[in-house]
């Protein structure tokens, strides 16, 4: 006689079985929400690492200011607070007016040192590395500063020339020698510390780099 839904009551006889032998299927129910465990450990340590930056003081931070600081003309020089407590690069903006009828950047990677950049009395003395100076031009917010005081400077002192706009040097093998305009060199010996007196001395006699005419 059959059991209840058809399963048979006398054992199997020969023949397979498939079903023999087999190991047994075990589902694992994961925990309700275990994924997003991962997630939440991640934003964690996000909220971490920007917190423990809010509490660095802002005297210990760079603000990266960046406004036109005039040296003997408007748009001829432009502050760049790169390091906190207000210090910073005071960058000499300079035209090249060599090609007729075209105005266009040239560059001084040597620029003052900065200080009391975030004051109301900035002023510059002695000369800043060119390494803060290429670290600083690869700075999108520095470069459109730049190109809207270079431009203003070129319409100043050649306004029937042609604005032409040139990328600013990155490092040391993409300017070459070029001599420095007299205003220049008089401004670089007015330089208050002997150090940096000394390095203008030498920069002058070996000609301030500029980037090479495209």
């Amino acid at each position: 006689m059959d059991h209840l839904f058809g399963a048979p009551s006398h054992p199997p006889g020969p023949g397979p079985h498939p079903l023999q032998g087999n190991p047994p299927v075990r589902f694992s129910a994961r925990r309700p929400g275990a994924w997003h465990q991962p997630l939440a450990s991640a934003l964690g340590l996000a909220a971490l690492i920007g917190g423990l930056t809010a509490c660095v003081p802002a005297q210990l931070r760079p603000s990266w200011r960046i406004y036109p600081l005039q040296r003997s003309q408007p748009h001829d020089g432009l502050a760049v607070v790169n390091q906190p407590d207000g210090y910073g690069l005071h960058l000499w903006l300079e035209t090249d007016t060599s090609a007729s009828g075209v105005c266009r950047p040239r560059w001084v990677i040597d620029g003052a040192r900065l200080f009391n950049g975030n004051g109301s009395a900035p002023f510059s003395s002695g000369l800043a590395t060119r390494q803060e100076f290429f670290s600083a031009v690869a700075r999108r917010d520095v470069v459109r500063a730049l190109r809207r005081e270079l431009e203003a400077l070129c319409q100043a002192r050649a306004p029937r020339s042609r604005w032409q706009w040139l990328e600013p040097p990155l490092n040391p093998a993409a300017v070459q020698r070029g001599a420095l305009p007299a205003r220049d060199s008089a401004l670089l010996q007015t330089l208050e510390d002997p150090e940096a007196r000394a390095a203008a001395a030498r920069e002058l006699e070996a000609h301030q780099a500029a980037p090479a005419p495209q």
